[in-house]
């Protein structure tokens, strides 16, 4: 099973990630990005987060040849569109209480790209404690990417991981789509999306264990596969992962044959641009997902 399980996860990783390289031309992203864009999520966080799988790749170093080379040009490409850092720079120069810059800079440095002036205006920011009040999980966010970054913090991370939805370790049905993302994104931050999983504390870890494959089942029913994807990263940063063949194999089978993952059930539109920006963000997951399962399948966990 673990080889037929290997090679379903790799394969995904590699559809998702060949489907965002095929779209890295002006067509679908603008050359010129906004600094101050009025909806960060129409191109500067799609930007960011096909960086950051970029990056995972290459620091999980599990794919092949031709996965390695398409992550190495995706990061290149995102890196220029954000004007090798001169973007990220701006934005926190503008508003000193942003934590986007450096937590999609973090990801960068996986790609070896760095930018003195924003480094050095992070350390002074981390210094002067200058994040704003924002959601437990978010704050873990910020954590990590200083951590990430090599910057000192005086953070505590068993009191940030205590104040989230998912520290509390409450009745696993009172769970909502909202909340659900929310315990994803604790535990990537936590664990370091995968690189850090014996950071999870047991019991967190057992919760997890428990509720994460009813979960799982629950969202697979509604074909809400952006979700999905997003658990089956979860799992992989887990301290023992499930690896449920079952889920992965309805997640392949829901993959389009270019590479597409779709968010949902609904039917995909047929012009290219669109259907990207309809579903960036489930294939980004899912080459997430995929090159993490293929990693820690084959004993690379940190």
């Amino acid at each position: 099973m673990t080889t037929s399980l290997t090679s379903i996860a790799h394969n995904v990783a590699h559809r998702a990630l060949t489907y965002l390289h095929d779209h890295r031309d002006a067509d679908v992203f603008p050359d010129d990005i906004p600094i101050e864009p009025e909806d960060s999520d129409t191109v500067y966080k799609p930007i960011a987060e096909i960086g950051m799988a970029a990056a995972l790749v290459l620091r999980e170093g599990v794919g092949g040849t031709a996965q390695l080379h398409a992550a190495r040009e995706l990061i290149d490409f995102t890196w220029h569109r954000l004007r090798q850092g001169d973007l990220l720079y701006e934005r926190q120069v503008r508003n000193c209480l942003l934590t986007d810059p450096i937590e999609v800079y973090c990801h960068f440095i996986h790609g070896g790209h760095h930018h003195e002036r924003f480094e050095r205006l992070a350390v002074h920011n981390a210094a002067v404690r200058s994040a704003p009040e924002v959601y437990p999980n978010r704050r873990l966010a910020v954590a990590n990417a200083y951590r990430t970054c090599g910057i000192p913090t005086d953070d505590d991370w068993g009191s940030l991981l205590r104040a989230t939805w998912l520290g509390a370790t409450p009745p696993p049905w009172a769970i909502d789509w909202d909340t659900a993302y929310s315990v994803t994104h604790t535990v990537f931050h936590v664990t370091d999306w995968g690189g850090r999983p014996h950071d999870l504390p047991p019991d967190i870890a057992d919760y997890l264990g428990n509720w994460l494959p009813v979960w799982t089942d629950v969202w697979s029913e509604v074909g809400d596969w952006d979700l999905v994807a997003e658990l089956l990263v979860v799992d992989a940063c887990l301290p023992e992962p499930r690896f449920d063949l079952d889920v992965w194999t309805r997640i392949a089978s829901v993959q389009h044959s270019d590479g597409l993952m779709p968010r949902d059930g609904a039917p995909v539109d047929d012009d290219r641009v669109q259907r990207f920006w309809d579903h960036h963000h489930s294939t980004t997951v899912a080459a997430i997902a995929g090159t993490l399962a293929v990693s820690r399948l084959l004993g690379n966990g940190r």
